[in-house]
């Protein structure tokens, strides 16, 4: 099956809601969460849609609910709690989501589907968190790492030959990352954060192109999975920048 690009239109999506990220994270981690909540719901529908399920509303509802707690939890918490409250958070949710699939009266098969795509949307709702996480350690990192995101991702849906497209997108997180670094006196280090997250934008962008996807799957997956992806990342990194 053919593998087709979500495109320019889902690129400026995720660049804006990278801007929205790396706007509010400078503000405070409550106004940060506006912006995280709205990534993790395009997150848990994307997932479903691009595993072929739909409707699916339930284990939406549930993945996304996962994502928000964590939220919840980490703007109650320290910021040293980040990792317990995002494992935690992981090992309540995975029973729930194995819960849920006993009430499914489906195929085995169908079940099973049913089970994998409700345990990876939950994972994925709740590491998007790790932008809020990351805030408390180093708000560059989550600036410098959302704009390498959205560097990355619009670059990629530029119409380039295949290799020149990697690259190019891969150069121009490494530049938006250091700038972001630069401006706040932290060069190196943004450099290499917009190196990361660049990797892990375009990781995203290939798993939202797999077989025939739909445009809802582009307008969902497409624009969420290079944030959601990368926000384990830019969490790790603003440890040891911060």
């Amino acid at each position: 099956s053919p593998i087709i690009a979500p495109g320019l239109q889902p690129a400026l999506l995720t660049a804006a809601l990278a801007a929205l990220i790396a706007l509010a994270a400078p503000l405070h981690q409550a106004v940060l969460a506006v912006p995280v909540v709205l990534l993790q719901a395009v997150t848990a529908a994307g997932w479903f849609r691009l595993n072929g399920m739909w409707p699916a509303r339930q284990g939406i509802a549930l993945a996304f609910a996962g994502g928000l707690t964590a939220d919840i939890a980490l703007l109650a918490t320290g910021p040293g709690d980040a990792a317990t409250v995002g494992i935690g958070t992981l090992g309540v949710w995975f029973p729930l989501v194995l819960i849920l699939q006993l009430r499914n009266r489906g195929s085995s098969d169908e079940r099973l589907y049913a089970l994998t795509a409700g345990l990876a949307s939950s994972a994925l709702a709740i590491v998007a968190a790790g932008h809020l996480a990351a805030a408390a350690h180093s708000v560059t990192a989550v600036v410098a790492g959302a704009v390498a995101v959205a560097a990355a991702t619009v670059v990629r849906a530029l119409p380039l030959p295949a290799a020149v497209s990697y690259a190019a997108a891969l150069a121009a997180a490494v530049a938006a990352g250091l700038g972001a670094g630069l401006f706040a006196d932290a060069g190196g280090p943004g450099a290499l954060l917009g190196a990361v997250a660049g990797v892990c934008a375009l990781v995203g962008l290939r798993v939202a192109s797999y077989d025939y996807p739909s445009r809802f799957v582009h307008m969902t997956a497409g624009v969420a999975l290079p944030l959601a992806v990368a926000a384990p990342a830019v969490y790790v990194l603003s440890r040891a920048i911060g």
